[in-house]
């Protein structure tokens, strides 16, 4: 997973915990400044997270997360007048540029 960091600060580490990404410096809340007590409370709240979200799953028979379908991205089609008044513009352009250069 790529991290994209803030414009205003310089190259911070970047910790993974968990899933999220903290920077180790900076004024947002920091892995570095949590206790060891609240990173072990911190798991264990992610881990009951996702155990109640499985049997929710289970329960349900589905996914809780949803899946945004990939709509099929439909083709704008050009006609084969519409192409050639587009090439002909475009042999002008390129044999003005060349009688330019002469």
């Amino acid at each position: 997973m790529r991290t994209e960091t803030p414009q205003n600060t310089l190259r911070q580490p970047m910790v993974d915990f968990l899933g999220q990404k903290f920077l180790t410096d900076g004024m947002s809340a920091s892995i570095a400044s949590l206790s060891a007590q609240q990173l072990r409370r911190a798991a264990d709240i992610k881990d009951k997270i996702q155990s109640l979200e499985k049997e929710l799953e289970q329960i349900l028979g589905s996914s809780t997360k949803p899946v945004a379908a990939a709509a099929p991205k439909k083709r704008r089609k050009m006609s084969a007048a519409g192409r050639a008044r587009i090439s002909a513009a475009a042999k002008a352009r390129w044999a003005k540029v060349k009688a330019a250069q002469k």
